[in-house]
């Protein structure tokens, strides 16, 4: 009995799915025919009888290709475990350059409201995705579609043959209840290999998904190089510059006074002396800022370790061997750390955090874990949406983990070698 209620249950529960999967392939076709039917309706006298059905199969296809696709892909993965690439061309981020113009990827645009309308229109309609889904639609049914369909047309006979008297109806009936029965626990497995053929993206929509990522990335070297280039004038303007004039100013004042006024001079040259160690310590910090000297002299580990004294967060730091990488890659994840460390202290309240480095055959793992309060969220154009397209820039990945309540745990993955 248990084999049997096992079957009976796997029966039923694969009886569903083929009826789900029928009526989600064959939606499409069923628009046809009803455009079909009411074309035939409106009569063939009319001589523009057949634009509706032209005008109402076309819009259908379109509108329902990628839903359905949508809902195949999800199907797959929720029933068989198969996760396939949806494969669209993402939008990338809209951002204003230091002309004034917003560039959304494709071109420039004098407001936002025009860029982002511009870069809708054009992701959706030069999407090389949707001549897939298109196939797709029309593959479909004809593959997938008829075989998900027999269990539920098995029943319909079963139903109706023997619900009617004489010998045929009857046959026909136990035929359609033996052919529900029998291929109930299968008849949906087919839409798995059907996706999986036709609904990967291929390789001109891997190309153009590369494509314009990388231009995303080149938008946003530009505006974070000229955002840094105005972050450092301000600074040695505002802070070192404004500091040596004034230090200028002391050394000739007492060099006017040396003779007439020895101890006034000699009060100028100590407050000359504070100011260039003010100086020099103002400079230092910026320097550091732009690429910190331990990172270049210790290396990353060790760079984070400094980084770690001097927060108001107790920091351990684990590494299973010294971490040696390209510059460029360090300076990207050692920034993303401390981001990582600061966000966890100004905004998860965090008391503790672990920071792990391993290195293997493909590439730099680094896991970041604080005891905050969780509920990290990535925001278009905010600290972590900078940090995923820095490390995009090296092809790394980042993975945000952070329930409610805590704890949240980032991990950040680069490829590269070990030097």
């Amino acid at each position: 009995m248990g084999r049997v209620g096992a079957w009976a249950a796997g029966a039923a529960v694969g009886f569903l799915r083929a009826c789900v999967v029928a009526a989600v392939t064959l939606l499409v076709p069923a628009v046809w025919a009803g455009a079909v039917a009411l074309g035939v309706h409106w009569g063939p006298a009319n001589p523009w009888s057949w634009l509706l059905p032209v005008v109402l199969v076309c819009a259908g296809t379109l509108a329902l290709g990628r839903p359905v696709c949508r809902a195949v892909r999800s199907l797959v993965a929720r029933w068989d475990g198969t996760v396939i690439d949806a494969g669209y061309r993402q939008a990338p981020p809209v951002v204003r350059m230091s002309t004034g113009f917003w560039w959304n990827g494709f071109g420039y645009e004098k407001s936002r409201r025009d860029a982002l309308m511009d870069q809708h229109w054009r992701i959706r309609w030069r999407d090389p995705a949707n001549l897939r889904d298109l196939r797709f639609v029309a593959i479909a049914p004809i593959t997938a579609g008829l075989v998900a369909a027999l269990p539920p047309v098995g029943v319909a006979a079963a139903v109706l043959g023997l619900g009617r008297p004489g010998t045929v109806a009857r046959v026909v009936g136990a035929l359609g209840a033996v052919l529900a029965v029998g291929c109930a626990p299968y008849a949906w497995r087919v839409v798995t290999p059907v996706a999986v053929r036709f609904l990967r993206p291929t390789a001109a929509m891997a190309l153009a998904e590369r494509v314009a990522e990388l231009t995303a990335q080149r938008a946003d070297a530009t505006v974070a190089q000229a955002a840094e280039i105005r972050r450092i004038e301000r600074d040695l303007h505002d802070g070192a510059q404004a500091r040596l004039v004034a230090l200028g100013l002391s050394l000739s004042t007492a060099q006017r006074l040396v003779e007439r006024d020895p101890e006034q001079a000699k009060a100028l040259m100590r407050d000359a002396q504070a100011g260039a160690k003010a100086s020099l310590a103002e400079l230092r910090g910026l320097i550091q800022g732009i690429s910190p000297p331990v990172l270049t002299e210790r290396g990353l580990v060790d760079a984070v370790r400094a980084l770690a004294l001097d927060l108001r967060l107790t920091v351990t730091v684990e590494a299973e061997a010294p971490v040696r990488v390209d510059a460029p890659i360090e300076s990207a994840v050692y920034f993303g750390i401390a981001e990582l460390l600061t966000n966890a202290l100004k905004h998860g309240r965090a008391t503790r955090a672990g920071v792990t480095f391993r290195q293997d055959e493909l590439g730099l793992v680094v896991e970041v874990e604080d005891d905050g309060s969780g509920g990290v969220r990535e925001r278009p154009g905010g600290g972590l949406a900078g940090l995923r397209r820095r490390l995009a820039a090296f092809d790394g990945t980042l993975e945000i983990t952070s329930p409610p309540g805590g704890p949240t745990h980032v991990r950040m993955t680069v490829p590269c070698e070990s030097l």
